[in-house]
């Protein structure tokens, strides 16, 4: 971070868009506090004692993609049901025990969208409010306490949201006094910004078709920018105003599926999706600018190039890219051009969608220093290309334990966590396509049937 901003900035950035000062081991939003995939928890095994997690406690749920997310001794989740009639649900559930505490439904008819198991965004809690965004574009604030509803929004009508092929999934992004979510309205509205309070309209930019792929915010010059990947390009913008900083075009293909969240180490923006490969962005130290250093497509999803990836998001360590290609295989890359050095099958098996999460883990954390929030000082990952540490979660339900290096993949400890379902894929017995949670040494995962707690707690 920046030195001249200080604690201030990284408190204003960080920790008033995710509540790590106040609950550095929940996870209360799409891959974690700070949304970078970092779980900076202590105290939890560094190996399994078993092959199958014993579980804390099972909750009964619907159908669908969306991963769970903690805060506050609670857990949030959302579910779809067709019978009698087609509704989306958001849950809230007790974290030590998996007493259901309040449940909130509404209509929600799918129309013109594939897989239809259920909503794919996260539940984004923040200050005592949850805030959902359903597969139709239902947005939802609620009192996260008692799931009274503050405010509410069918974007579908009220932004004439061009639906894409698999529906909304960017999970809504808090930032200072601002909701702000990537729906694919029109004219003008791929991305929207809301005041988080009480819902009215702030800004809203960009043309582009909508993606699957959440935003990040990054520093950049000494100031916020929100990076969003839309169907088309990668953009920068002013995350208070919505003013476009930059853009670089990504020329997708036929089908446009990008998921997983673009990665920021602190100069480069790395993006990958299923069909249309990789591309790696530069973005300058001094001035609200970017450029692209390579992008690299195979052929065919079969014969790929460099990283197609499928959901999960890639991890940057070093001078490396380590993520999952588009039938499952495991992959190193070299960060200056995206030649792979290295591919391993061992984690999953080699089937088309090949999922599988990363989260690094940070023994430790940096609860009670928010000074060091989001810092690349407080990121004592690893050293030089390694990541030492590396938590996996894998579509077959499995919690792995590894390190990543350039030599490759180390695989340190594996166990069961949760039964793939079909409703997800009808492929063999189904998949394990939700990110899991972690937080109060706790691991929270969910199938099309249930949500379970497994502790990870090293006592």
């Amino acid at each position: 971070m920046s030195q001249r901003f200080g604690r201030g900035f990284v408190v204003a950035l960080f920790s008033v868009a995710w509540p790590l000062a106040a609950a550095a081991d929940d996870w209360p939003t799409w891959r974690g506090p700070t949304g970078d995939g970092v779980w900076r928890e202590g105290g939890v095994v560094e190996r399994f004692a078993s092959e199958r997690l014993a579980r804390v406690w099972t909750a009964e749920i619907g159908s669908g993609y969306s991963g769970p997310t903690v805060a506050a001794g609670r857990v949030y989740v959302t579910d779809r049901v067709i019978e009698p009639k087609q509704i989306e649900r958001v849950h809230c559930f007790d974290a030590k025990t998996g007493k259901a505490i309040w449940s909130h439904a509404y209509d929600a008819a799918y129309r013109g969208v594939g897989y239809e198991a259920g909503p794919r965004a996260c539940v984004t809690i923040h200050d005592g409010r949850a805030y959902s965004l359903g597969t139709m574009g239902h947005l939802f604030c609620f009192d996260a306490a008692d799931g009274r509803v503050i405010w509410q929004k069918d974007t579908l009508k009220e932004y004439a949201i061009e639906m894409p092929q698999w529906g909304i999934a960017t999970t809504p992004v808090v930032f200072e006094d601002l909701l702000i979510v990537q729906i694919g309205g029109t004219p003008g509205a791929n991305v929207v910004a809301f005041d988080r309070k009480s819902g009215e309209e702030k800004w809203r930019a960009l043309g582009d078709g909508a993606s699957y792929s959440t935003p990040i915010v990054i520093e950049q010059a000494g100031q916020p920018v929100l990076v969003v990947w839309t169907a088309e390009r990668l953009c920068g913008l002013d995350p208070r105003t919505g003013k476009q900083h930059w853009a670089t075009d990504y020329e997708p293909g036929g089908v446009r599926m990008n998921v997983s969240s673009p990665v920021f180490d602190g100069r480069r923006i790395f993006v990958s999706s299923f069909f249309d490969g990789a591309m790696l962005v530069e973005a300058a130290k001094d001035r609200l600018e970017a450029n692209r250093l390579w992008r690299r497509k195979g052929p065919s999803e079969k014969e790929s190039d460099a990283l197609h990836s499928t959901i999960g998001t890639p991890l940057l360590q070093g001078d490396f890219i380590y993520g999952i290609d588009s039938y499952g295989q495991m992959r190193g890359l070299k960060l200056a051009n995206g030649d792979r050095v290295w591919e391993d099958q061992t984690a999953m098996p080699k089937e088309r969608w090949g999922t599988l999460y990363f989260v690094r883990h940070v023994a430790g954390g940096v609860k009670g220093r928010p000074e060091l929030a989001g810092s690349r000082e407080a990121e004592t990952l690893s050293r030089g290309d390694r990541v030492d540490d590396v938590w996996m979660f894998n579509e077959r339900g499995e919690l792995l334990i590894g390190a990543l290096t350039p030599q490759g993949f180390q695989e340190r400890s594996r166990a069961k966590l949760i039964d793939p379902t079909t409703d997800q894929l009808r492929r063999g017995d189904g998949v394990c396509w939700s990110h899991p949670a972690f937080a109060d040494r706790c691991v929270f995962a969910r199938n099309d049937r249930e949500l379970v707690c497994a502790s990870l707690a090293k006592d």
